[in-house]
C-alpha cells in the first residue's frame, strides 16, 4: 500500500494554439444572417396570414350586415304576429264563452233583444259606422 506511485511529470508550458478570429467571426455573421433569414421569413408568413385575414374579414363584413338586417326583419314579423295571435286567442276565448253567447251572435247577426233598439251610425259619405244597441 505504501507503494511507490509514479511522479507526475513536470508541467510542461502549454502551447498556445493559434487562434484564428476568422472563423468565429465567419461563424459569428453566418449566424447572424441564418437568423435575420429566418425572422424576415417569419415576418412574410405573419404578413399573409394578416392579408388572408384581411381579406376574408372584408368579404365576411358585408354578409353579417346584411344578416342582421333580415334578423331586424324577421324580429319586426315576428313581434306583429305575436300581437295577432294575441288578439285571436282573446276572440278564441271570447266566442267559446258560454256566458258571452248572446252578445256574439246580436254583434254578428244583427239580432238584438225585443227590448233593445238598433242606433246606426251613419258617415257623411253615407257608409255605414257602427251599428249600437240601446235600451227604450
Amino acid at each position: 500500500m505504501n507503494a511507490f506511485q509514479p511522479s507526475r511529470q513536470p508541467l510542461q508550458p502549454i502551447q498556445q494554439r493559434r487562434t484564428t478570429p476568422r472563423p468565429k467571426r465567419h461563424l459569428r455573421q453566418r449566424s447572424h444572417q441564418v437568423m435575420a433569414l429566418e425572422t424576415t421569413v417569419k415576418i412574410g408568413v405573419n404578413l399573409a396570414i394578416l392579408t388572408a385575414a384581411a381579406s376574408a374579414l372584408t368579404q365576411l363584413l358585408p354578409y353579417h350586415w346584411s344578416q342582421q338586417g333580415r334578423l331586424r326583419e324577421v324580429r319586426t314579423e315576428v313581434k306583429l304576429m305575436e300581437g295577432r295571435v294575441s288578439t285571436l286567442q282573446a276572440e278564441f276565448v271570447r266566442n267559446f264563452d258560454p256566458r258571452q253567447t248572446q252578445t256574439i251572435t246580436e254583434q254578428q247577426g244583427y239580432r238584438f233583444a225585443p227590448n233593445q233598439r238598433p242606433i246606426v251610425l251613419i258617415n257623411q259619405d253615407g257608409k255605414e259606422i257602427e251599428i249600437l244597441n240601446s235600451l227604450p
